[in-house]
């Protein structure tokens, strides 16, 4: 069920209690994606992107999306741990909606060069526009069923055979499939799909590329990453109607 961030402009999937799992722009509203030309610090990150909302005239709300860089995979307490911390940043910013987080999120770990420190790499939020396609952002998700929280329910847990990688990426696309219905979109709205994961991408193409449908004639972007959380191995996100800019950011 979709949830109503009217502060915010946009509306929301209900996810984990550090990150929905998907959000789109509300009637009037589009979505823009900031990446970073190199990942920062989350602590001057956060105050990054408080800058530059500041300076686009949107409040902290307007928010939608963050994507974090992870010096390695976490446990799976680990990662909680992660997590209780980045939560209390949002709170001070007061982006709750009820008490439920509405910022969707990717947090992924490079396998080559990989940050120091959790950093940032990408945010979005909404800003105002007229006639124009609902935008939307789907939250990273990997081989575990939505709601579960435990290593014994990942999918083919601890194999990395070509037959144990692709039930994960079917797994993972059914997920997607999931979150573009919650968000009223499908695969001939979706403009960006990224996959993560350090095994041989060109193995699985012939489940990843039908599925897609329309959404093939955009490829893949692959990120040679690992997902956030230690065995698991293959992750996803999507974007639709999304623009993208780069910025530079200055030294921290």
């Amino acid at each position: 069920m979709l949830i109503s961030n009217a502060r915010g402009g946009f509306s929301f999937l209900k996810g984990g209690s550090a990150y929905s799992a998907g959000v789109i722009a509300d009637a009037g509203f589009t979505i823009e994606h900031i990446r970073l030309a190199r990942p920062i610090a989350l602590e001057a990150g956060f105050a990054l992107v408080e800058a530059h909302l500041r300076a686009a005239g949107r409040p902290l709300a307007a928010l939608c999306a963050i994507a974090l860089r992870s010096p390695e995979p976490f446990t799976f307490a680990g990662f909680k741990e992660f997590n209780s911390g980045y939560v209390a940043a949002l709170n001070a910013w007061d982006i709750p909606v009820d008490g439920i987080n509405p910022v969707a999120r990717t947090n992924v770990a490079p396998a080559v060069n990989p940050p120091s420190r959790p950093s940032l790499y990408s945010f979005a939020y909404t800003r105002q526009a007229e006639n124009v396609p609902p935008a939307f952002v789907v939250s990273g998700a990997g081989e575990l069923p939505e709601g579960i929280a435990g290593a014994s329910d990942i999918v083919r847990r601890g194999e990395t055979s070509i037959e144990a990688m692709a039930e994960k990426t079917r797994c993972v696309l059914g997920l997607l499939d999931g979150r573009l219905r919650g968000l009223g979109a499908n695969w001939s709205r979706v403009t960006a799909t990224n996959i993560y994961t350090v095994h041989d991408v060109n193995a699985l193409l012939p489940v990843i590329m039908p599925h897609l449908g329309p959404a093939s004639q955009h490829g893949c972007v692959w990120y040679y990453s690992r997902p956030p959380i230690v065995e698991i191995e293959y992750e996803m996100d999507l974007f639709g109607g999304v623009r993208e800019s780069i910025i530079v950011p200055v030294s921290e």
